[in-house]
């Protein structure tokens, strides 16, 4: 049995081989057998003062937000920790104290 490298994220051992890609199960993160090419595979995200975001900071919020579907506010200056960085409109996935699980855009944000 042919061994693969361990991922370059969580150093997970149960990497496994898709085509031309490694893969793996546990935080899902894909790199290319030539090599790993971070910056190509990654989007970069910044905040609103142009500081450069990554999966498990911690930010604040810098405007009040409403939020969808309920009469709750994310008031300025609320500190949200761990992030998740996501593609999309709203590219961080995280949990607010006192509201839950929220997506938000980088732009009303700034690093911690």
């Amino acid at each position: 049995m042919s061994t693969f490298p361990p991922c370059p994220h969580c150093h997970s051992e149960y990497t496994y081989e898709d085509g031309h890609l490694y893969i793996c199960p546990e935080c899902a993160h894909e790199w290319s057998k030539d090599g790993p090419q971070e910056a190509a595979d990654e989007p970069t995200v910044t905040d609103a003062h142009g500081n450069i975001l990554k999966d498990g900071d911690s930010i604040t919020v810098i405007k009040d937000l409403k939020v969808k579907g309920s009469s709750a506010v994310v008031k300025v200056g609320t500190k949200v920790k761990n992030i998740r960085l996501v593609e999309g409109d709203h590219n961080i996935d995280c949990k607010i104290p006192g509201i839950g699980a929220m997506k938000l855009k980088s732009e009303f944000v700034k690093k911690a």
